[in-house]
């Protein structure tokens, strides 16, 4: 059984040590065209539970490595003069060098042939019984077959250049400095007992201002110096081919390849495969646990014996094992390289604030497992949260964020958790009973603080469904009263025309399906059909003067009934929303075409109801139509920044939905990244649902000025 290995870093040192080691009968060889010592970058940075694994994995190894160790317990974060300090976050540092150096020691005590300077062309190892592929993002063995891995590279729009300085450091330090050019960013950690790594960033327009652009290595590296001068401390920053790049994400959809004629398997790990932004730590930590991965099932199915069946399964289990992980930590590192390549719009957070979104910037950290690490710094941002939002500064216990009161205009919501009840269907003639009434009844005696309806129809052929609740007559206005008589919690309606989405069952018998009889015209911007439902009629001057009055008749009854607030449904592929996407709208008139125009006709409804209703009027917006060629962050931006000019309270953010043909994004903090931009670019309050099923997860988007409500039940 013969494996070639295609690359010296530490995975592939690493896997070939792990297999030679429980397979001895094995002939492993690593090739690495550099040689010995010669590496880019400076250290390396593992966690606590990264280092379980080393452990037990090869206890000899490890031993080496934390005996070369650098720990520290805490990051710091320089940020407007300010260092805010986060203690119980442990991390272990060691030079790359020297990992490479023990793993080289380890590979040739087992018996791995390790050759350096050897170069090893892609076919020339087609000889052996499996290529293990460590050779990097620029990888020629996984190019040689790229049409069965099937690669995807983005670039990542900041640039950022690899130092090392002799400033010893004694956490991780995160730095902010701006200058006439722009804002400038460093990660920065330890990882021996005299040197520390340090990585610049900054945007592209940053980094084209300050002449970087054009910069030799040296330019680069003075005006770093000059930048940086205070934090340095009078030490100088140091290059190892140290160059101005962005960083490339690659994702891999097949991992390994079966032997073929004349070729043999391939597996590939690390860089080769995937890679992961730098500013949470991972590509040599990724790297090594594949490693530990592929070795296991390698002698799980017993590949040693060089039986081909056997080396196929072990292969496929490793993809199975490995690539969910990864592709986990993928997202968690995309949100980080996110939050780092705009970081501009987050400057006017006050300190507190700014380190707290920083440190659960990912999604991997949140507010309770802050609290656990350092409850001294979640008491300063509880109270910090609590003191901007007019607390008692003198309070003892501040109390966090989701407990904190907000002001809705002038109405005073006592907690930031929102509950909305799903409607399940009214009676046929809009008045609401049954289960919607004990619903939304049963939210009103809760202890939230803010209680929203699910849609309201201002007009019955504004319904979804038959069974929607309305707001057309003063039937409708009476028979709210009874549901809203008594509460202590506020309530605000959320109102609706369902424009292409309407006339459908009930949803419990599926979403979207269009009633076989009883059905009622359809309207919407253009004659755009949703799903299987008919194609709606165009707006005209009549029809667009009918819907305005619906509304402004709509909201006057709102106030009538006994509504707090309304909330105008701007998204979700109903009526308004119709005319602010590109995919549902194509008119050719003032209320087409570019997103000015676009914006008119839903603005326009915005301020009748708010003439009409004399309280808090907020809106419900798609941020993102999740599809080529749709609505956009950018365009919700705009949007927002032309309802809070005409007094809007709040924003409620949504996305998808636009069109049945929408791809939906369910990651963690799917509609997080648009509220924050959408909050901290225009300067509005906002709201988010989702997947928020907990009191700590609304703690971790409120303190890190994502949301200012959240909505703890998802809506449909």
């Amino acid at each position: 059984m013969r494996i070639a290995t295609i690359g010296g870093g530490p995975g592939g040192l690493y896997a070939s040590l792990l297999i030679k080691r429980a397979s001895p009968e094995v002939d492993v060889t690593v090739f690495e065209k550099n040689p010995r010592g010669a590496t880019y970058g400076w250290g390396v940075v593992f966690s606590d539970r990264t280092l379980t694994s080393f452990r037990e994995a090869d206890y000899k190894s490890y031993i080496q490595i934390t005996d070369d160790f650098v720990i520290w317990d805490a990051i710091d974060v320089r940020f407007k003069d300010t260092v805010v300090r986060a203690g119980g976050q442990v991390f272990s540092g060691i030079a790359r060098r020297r990992l490479l150096d023990i793993l080289t020691t380890r590979c040739l005590e087992v018996g791995v042939d390790v050759r350096f300077e050897t170069e090893v062309l892609p076919g020339e190892a087609d000889f052996c019984d499996l290529v293990i592929a460590a050779d990097g993002i620029h990888s020629l063995t996984r190019a040689r077959h790229e049409q069965h891995f099937r690669p995807r590279i983005s670039e990542g729009t900041s640039r950022y250049i690899w130092f090392g300085t002799n400033l010893p450091l004694d956490s991780f330090t995160f730095i902010f400095r701006s200058n006439d050019d722009g804002l400038f960013q460093v990660h920065a950690y330890p990882f021996d007992g005299t040197t520390s790594t340090f990585i610049v960033e900054c945007d592209e327009r940053t980094w084209r201002a300050a002449g970087l652009d054009r910069a030799s290595e040296a330019d680069s590296i003075a005006y770093c110096e000059r930048l940086f001068s205070e934090d340095l401390r009078g030490n100088a920053l140091m290059s190892n081919q140290s160059k101005w790049v962005s960083f490339p994400t690659l994702k891999t959809k097949s991992w390994t390849r079966r032997r073929e004629p004349r070729t043999a398997p391939v597996v590939l790990l690390g860089d080769s495969v995937h890679t992961a932004h730098f500013s949470i730590g991972s590509g040599t930590k990724l790297a090594m646990e594949d490693a530990i991965a592929l070795a296991n099932t390698f002698e799980e199915h017993g590949g040693s014996s060089g039986d081909a069946g056997s080396i196929e399964a072990a292969l496929a289990d490793y993809q199975m094992e490995r690539k969910p992980i990864v592709e986990r930590f993928q997202e968690a590192a995309e949100q980080s390289q996110s939050y780092f390549e705009s970081t501009r719009r987050y400057q006017e957070l006050d300190p507190e604030q700014f380190v707290f979104h920083l440190l659960t910037r990912s999604g991997r950290i949140d507010y309770g497992n802050l609290r656990l690490r350092d409850p001294y710094l979640i008491e300063r941002v509880d109270r910090w949260f609590s003191t901007r939002a007019g607390g008692d500064e003198r309070a003892v216990v501040a109390p966090p964020p989701a407990h904190v009161a907000f002001d809705l205009g002038a109405v005073k919501v006592a907690n930031r958790v929102v509950l909305s009840p799903v409607a399940e269907g009214s009676s046929e003639d809009g008045i609401i009973a049954g289960a919607d009434a004990n619903g939304l009844r049963d939210a009103l005696g809760a202890s939230a603080g803010l209680v929203v309806t699910d849609e309201v129809a201002v007009s019955a052929h504004g319904r979804i469904t038959p069974g929607d609740a309305g707001l057309w007559n003063d039937e409708h206005v009476a028979a709210w009263a009874p549901v809203l008589d008594g509460r202590k919690t506020p309530i605000a309606a959320r109102l609706n025309h369902s424009g292409p989405r309407g006339a459908t069952r009930p949803r419990q018998r599926g979403l979207d399906r269009p009633l076989r009889r009883g059905g009622w015209r359809l309207l919407a911007a253009s004659e755009v059909a949703y799903g299987r439902n008919s194609v709606p009629r165009m707006i005209d001057e009549r029809t667009h003067d009918e819907i305005l009055d619906e509304f402004t008749a709509a909201g006057a009854r709102a106030r009538r009934a006994g509504f707090d607030a309304v909330v105008v449904e701007m998204g979700r592929g109903y009526l308004l929303g119709t005319f602010l996407s590109p995919l549902t709208n194509h008119r050719d008139d003032e209320l087409g075409g570019n997103s000015e125009r676009r914006m008119r006709f839903p603005l326009e409804v915005f301020d009748a109801v708010k003439g009409a209703f004399d309280g808090p009027v907020s809106a419900s917006i798609c941020a993102d139509d999740w599809q080529r060629g749709g609505a956009t962050a950018g365009d919700a931006v705009q949007l927002a920044t032309e309802l809070r000019g005409r007094g809007c309270e709040l924003i409620e953010i949504t996305a998808g939905f636009t069109t049945p043909g929408f791809t939906p994004h369910l990651d963690l903090y799917y509609l997080t990244v648009l509220s924050e931009q959408v909050r901290n670019e225009c300067s509005i309050p906002t709201m988010v649902g989702g997947d928020i099923t907990s009191v700590d997860r609304i703690n971790t988007l409120l303190g890190g000025a994502r949301a200012d409500l959240c909505v703890l039940r998802p809506h449909r």
